[in-house]
């Protein structure tokens, strides 16, 4: 890490800023707005460099960043509105069926995400979609590890009770 502000923060937008917006998008469930959050997330992160003490890595400070804008601005809107078709497949050839088959499952799937609470929309989204591992999602939202696993646990069952609520079944998702 160079530790210049300039060369790390075009290096940090280069490396993380796809991810960040996709984050947000499935936090606040608006494109445009998740365009807004990502660039304010970016001039944050250049605002307050010299607070990154560099014992976490720029990808999970960025994170957190970016949840405290999200937050800060879900707070401030008014009901969710659901995104549609947003993530293409990344399946090069799929037939025809599977596209419709892909598209409906992740719609259904991230319809049912958006009814849960914020708290395990949250921790589902960075463990299970971005992948993050436990330490990195317990830094992001300020939690211990085991409230982030027990977080997980929950909101997973309250996804699965949503699924089964709009008829989906018990097909395994995540």
């Amino acid at each position: 890490m160079s530790f210049n502000k300039e060369t790390d923060i075009t290096d940090w937008y280069t490396d993380y800023s796809d991810a960040i917006f996709k984050y947000i998008v499935m936090m606040t469930h608006d494109y445009q707005q998740a365009e807004d959050l990502t660039h304010d997330t970016f001039v944050k992160a250049y605002q307050s460099y010299h607070s990154f003490e560099r014992n976490s890595s720029p990808k999970t400070w960025l994170y957190r960043i970016a949840h405290n804008v999200s937050i800060d601005a879900m707070r401030k809107r008014k009901p969710l509105f659901f995104f549609k078709n947003l993530f293409p497949t990344t399946d090069p050839a799929p037939l025809p069926e599977e596209v419709i088959q892909i598209k409906e499952s992740s719609r259904e799937l991230y319809q049912a995400l958006s009814q849960l609470k914020v708290t395990y929309r949250e921790v589902i989204i960075l463990r299970k979609i971005k992948a993050l591992s436990i330490q990195e999602t317990a830094d992001i939202l300020q939690w211990s590890e085991s409230k982030v696993k027990m977080t997980l646990k929950r909101g997973l069952e309250a996804l699965e009770e949503q699924l089964i609520k709009e008829g989906i079944g018990h097909e395994k998702t995540i």
